[in-house]
């Protein structure tokens, strides 16, 4: 499950709606409703997020909550461990492989001690990848 699908089964569930009536409403199948729940399909479009905030009526800091939730929702991840130290790389490949094992407790340990890490650089957002430009068409002969 995601962090997403987590808080939108949450909402769902608190208000009593259905997930086929629900799904209905936004134009959208029950089959991927319930896998935006489960984690089975990935961050939701920006637009698919207005839509819930407007079916549920959130506004200011739930949608706000509900966005950052949908950004970090992502079940299939990667990462270009290319750049980092061998410690940074060993971490991130350890953590690949013992996440699922590891309990609540300690996976909410981990975050707060994340969240009061100092970073070494000034965040960076990632690098757009380049256009590549299209050619000219050529002028049609007079």
């Amino acid at each position: 499950m995601t962090p997403f699908g987590e808080k939108l089964r949450l909402l769902r569930q608190e208000r009593g709606v259905l997930l086929k009536d629900m799904a209905a409403s936004l134009e959208v199948s029950p089959a991927y409703l319930s896998a935006l729940e489960h984690g089975r399909r990935g961050a939701p479009s920006t637009g698919l997020v207005h839509q819930v905030c407007q079916f549920f009526g959130l506004i200011w800091d739930d949608a706000d909550e509900l966005a950052a939730l949908a950004k970090q929702s992502r079940p299939r991840l990667k990462l270009n461990s290319a750049g980092l130290t061998a410690g940074q790389t060993a971490l991130a490949n350890r953590l690949a492989k013992e996440l699922r094992n590891l309990d609540p407790e300690t996976v909410a340990a981990i975050q707060t001690l994340l969240d009061g890490a100092r970073p070494l650089t000034p965040p960076t957002r990632p690098a757009r990848a380049k256009r590549r430009a299209r050619p000219a068409e050529a002028d049609p002969a007079p």
